[in-house]
């Protein structure tokens, strides 16, 4: 067999076959037919036949991807027009906030002097000072951070996750839970330490909010079996999307105050507290309340704060500071704390 193939090889090599070319077949002589090209080489045959051998195929695909890529650019064009809007939007969104900031953060001449601010006697026995942070308290916080989603508290109907906690790191915002059982811890100590505070009753941070977008018919439900006029001092947590404030209602004063660490003049505040005052006392005591002798207060000489994160931090601390009559003396520096 293999000296089959060497014979077979030899005999092409020596006589080379002639490539096949085209000729014509001729009419006899005499005659008018038309030559009619014979195409001998069957690979040319075959390819005559495919698309792509006509003439019109290159204008066919120019016009069919001529027409994907005019569309492509379309979309494209399209989507660039889209991406400028968003950004267009977003950028108009932001300056809406940063307007609505600066509207609920104005000082105005409107404020009333500091002379005005005096709601209530301060109690000069009471501590002003930060305690000290013992070793069991650190102790305790290590295992709250080190904790995997438990619940580490649940008191006042209200759950403390190590998410909750975390909240009181650096400068992150406090959330509602963090707010909430801080003001029924501050309800709490008024009740157990009974004689040396005054009598506090406090609102979750979602009352304000749906009083303000619904009046008194919204939450009358709220304070069903409470009567906040047996109160001394009621503590009103202000959430104003992207800022934490404090409003109390003084009863023995007769003094609505807010309290703004951004020097906020929020008048309107007062007004809706004001207001829900009167429809309260008619829905508890059949009568509105006469406010002739009640003074509305933005308080102006409280501390500040430096940064635009700690606005939880400094409600939290007036509620806690009035609700034992202390001066207010803590600081920014004191945050940290």
């Amino acid at each position: 067999v293999q000296m089959a193939k060497t014979d077979f090889i030899r005999s092409s090599l020596a006589s080379p076959r002639t490539p096949s070319v085209m000729t014509s077949s001729r009419a006899p002589q005499g005659t008018t037919s038309p030559i009619t090209p014979v195409l001998k080489n069957s690979l040319e045959q075959q390819l005559a036949c495919e698309e792509v051998y006509s003439p019109k195929y290159l204008a066919k695909l120019m016009d069919k991807y001529g027409a994907v890529a005019r569309e492509r650019e379309k979309q494209i064009q399209r989507e660039e027009e889209k991406k400028l809007k968003c950004e267009k939007e977003t950028d108009e969104l932001f300056d809406s906030i940063d307007e609505r900031l600066k509207s609920h953060l104005k000082i105005t001449q409107v404020a009333l002097p500091e002379a005005e601010c005096e709601d209530e006697v301060q109690d000069e026995d009471q501590p002003t000072e930060l305690p000290e942070l013992t070793e069991d308290m650190m102790a305790v916080i290590r295992r709250a951070e080190r904790s995997r989603g438990e619940v580490l508290v649940n008191a006042h109907k209200i759950q403390i996750t190590v998410n909750d906690i975390g909240t009181l790191r650096g400068l992150n915002w406090l959330n509602d839970e963090i707010i909430n059982f801080y003001m029924q811890m501050i309800v709490t100590r008024s009740v157990t330490v009974t004689g040396q505070f005054c009598s506090v009753y406090a609102f979750t941070t979602f009352f304000y909010p749906k009083l303000k977008e619904g009046g008194h018919a919204t939450v009358k439900r709220w304070t069903k079996k409470v009567d906040i006029f047996s109160h001394s001092l009621i503590l009103v947590p202000v959430h104003l999307g992207m800022h934490w404030c404090l409003a109390t209602i003084n009863m023995p004063s007769k003094v609505i105050t807010y309290y703004d660490s951004m020097g906020g003049n929020n008048t309107n505040c007062l007004k809706c507290l004001a207001d829900y005052l009167k429809e309260e006392h008619l829905a508890k005591k059949g009568t509105p309340l006469d406010l002739a002798n009640w003074s509305q207060v933005i308080a102006k000489q409280i501390p500040q704060q430096m940064n635009g994160s700690d606005c939880g931090m400094f409600a939290c601390k007036f509620a806690e500071y009035l609700a034992r009559r202390a001066k207010i003396s803590f600081s920014q520096q004191d945050m940290p704390f």
